[in-house]
């Protein structure tokens, strides 16, 4: 892997370790505060772990579970970060999904999409050799 690819591996990672540790530290120390958006944030460091590890893995059958997570973690990204907007008091702490990502620079949204880019792109490129 390289170029693109392992740029998309690295991001990921990074993902994972922000998410989960924010979500361990806050989940541990402060869960009764705001148990959805900590819960949330543990299930958004638990889709970027296994969209790395498909990443990593390789093959059609790990693609294709990658599209299907990036796929999920889009519509995840865009239906918290909406419901941030229109029902803030739902979320008294901020997930890492909130507003679409923002206090992640908006990687959040723009990761799932440059993914499934990448994905079909890379699967062109492979099959047109």
């Amino acid at each position: 892997m390289s170029g693109p690819g392992l740029l998309l591996v690295w991001l990921y990672g990074v993902m994972v370790v922000g998410a989960l540790s924010r979500s361990a530290y806050q989940i541990s120390t402060e869960f009764g505060r705001a148990p959805l958006a900590y819960s949330l944030s543990l299930v958004a460091a638990l889709v970027y772990a296994f969209i790395t590890y498909t990443l990593v893995r390789g093959g059609e059958t790990a693609r294709k579970a990658a599209i299907a997570c990036c796929a999920a973690e889009l519509v995840g990204v865009l239906v918290v970060g909406a419901w941030t907007l229109v029902e803030p008091s739902a979320f008294p702490d901020a997930t890492v999904w909130s507003d679409f990502g923002m206090g992640y620079l908006f990687i959040p949204v723009l990761l799932p999409v440059t993914a499934l880019f990448w994905l079909r792109r890379s699967r062109s490129q492979a099959l047109a050799t």
